[in-house]
């Protein structure tokens, strides 16, 4: 396989400054030695991605969905590799965020797993467009990778958090890096969940959403795309690591507090996906998606469902909306109460409308009658 970590690139005619290796080597806890050696070069160009504006059926979602669902693996869309790797980092960190333990996102590290090949144009491109969005995001973030590989096989990376094991700080160096203000002084992460992944029946809940980036609503590269075979000029540009940051630890302490009764990862398949996972046949879920298409500018029902924004779905009780409000609304973060549990049906039911707090409702009527 060619040597596609260590090799010297040269990518739309352009000297990169730094080898994937070498970019990888800044942001990994236990880089692998250099080889010796001159480098090799590679020459590759980037992939164009298939520009297109499909309409998409707003009544459709359901139909969409299935076909979404029958995709089966995907592989990492190529001329978009840069955006969606940084996506990826954002599935994988959230993932960890339901587990129990004790831990903030400072505490965790990343595994990454690499499949590639450079048989033909625009893979290497590719791959350095994604080591290249990893080490950019992850730095951002004030996340390290513990370690990483790669292998040959199809266009594809992974990542799974976990914490930083005493065992790993092997230097002073090590030792300084975990004591960090940022960071927990014992962090813990188990392998069982803390909170339920699907919804639990009780009618009067809230379910909540929380984009964790403030990217726009775009399909490229989505899983949606690949399902129907439709080309997007752009992806989503997940590259707001502060704001990520805040949602991540708001969340997580009402996760580690007993306040989250139900969370889903808004990843590969997006809102929509996250929405069916946390259905069962015995408890649905009613939603409404009118506020989130205010919010962006009456943006379509179809891609709010489906653009892969990293984010998250909580249940929580109707006594701790106005606690979770005051939490959120304290750190900046923007949050949407899409609907609630819908106990005997089913499915998703997508509603004009749903009924807001009788708190905020009362006081929304207080300033409308107001001179």
């Amino acid at each position: 396989m060619t040597d596609l970590l260590n090799s010297n690139y040269i990518i739309d005619g352009v000297q990169m400054a730094l080898s994937p290796a070498k970019m990888l080597r800044e942001c990994t806890l236990f880089p692998p030695l250099e080889p010796d050696g001159d480098a090799s070069t590679l020459a590759d160009e980037h992939l164009d991605s298939a520009a297109s504006n499909p309409v998409y059926d707003k009544d459709k979602a359901a139909e969409y969905a299935d076909a979404v669902q029958a995709l089966g693996k995907r592989q990492l869309p190529l001329p978009f590799a840069g955006p969606c790797t940084a996506a990826r980092v954002a599935w994988s960190l959230i993932d960890a965020i339901w587990m129990s333990g004790h831990f903030r996102l400072g505490d965790l590290t990343l595994k990454a797993d690499w499949k590639w090949n450079a048989k033909a144009i625009g893979h290497a491109a590719a791959f350095y467009a994604s080591v290249e969005s990893t080490c950019s995001y992850v730095d951002a973030l004030g996340v390290k990778i513990d370690r990483y590989s790669l292998g040959s096989g199809a266009p594809n990376v992974s990542f799974k958090a976990t914490t930083i094991a005493e065992e790993d700080a092997e230097d002073e160096e090590e030792s300084l890096f975990r004591e960090l203000p940022y960071r927990t002084a014992n962090p813990r992460i188990s392998k069982r969940r803390k909170v339920s992944g699907q919804l639990v029946q009780e009618a009067s809940d809230w379910i909540i959403y929380i984009p964790f980036d403030t990217c726009d609503y775009r399909l490229g590269g989505s899983a949606l795309s690949d399902a129907m075979h439709t080309g997007h000029a752009t992806a989503p540009d997940v590259s707001d690591a502060d704001y990520f940051i805040d949602c991540y630890e708001v969340v997580r302490e009402l996760v580690e507090d007993g306040i989250v009764k139900a969370g889903a990862t808004v990843g590969e398949g997006g809102l929509m996906m996250a929405l069916r996972s946390m259905t069962s046949p015995s408890t649905g879920a009613e939603v409404s998606l009118k506020d989130i298409s205010n919010a962006y500018g009456g943006e379509h029902p179809i891609r709010i469902l489906f653009a892969e924004v990293p984010g998250v779905l909580i249940q929580i009780a109707d006594i701790d909306y106005d606690y979770v409000d005051a939490e959120l609304i304290l750190q900046d973060v923007v949050y949407f109460p899409v609907g609630h549990p819908a106990v005997g049906k089913p499915g998703i039911e997508f509603t004009e409308k749903v009924e807001i707090p009788q708190i905020l409702e009362s006081l929304l009527n207080t300033l409308e009658g107001e001179d």
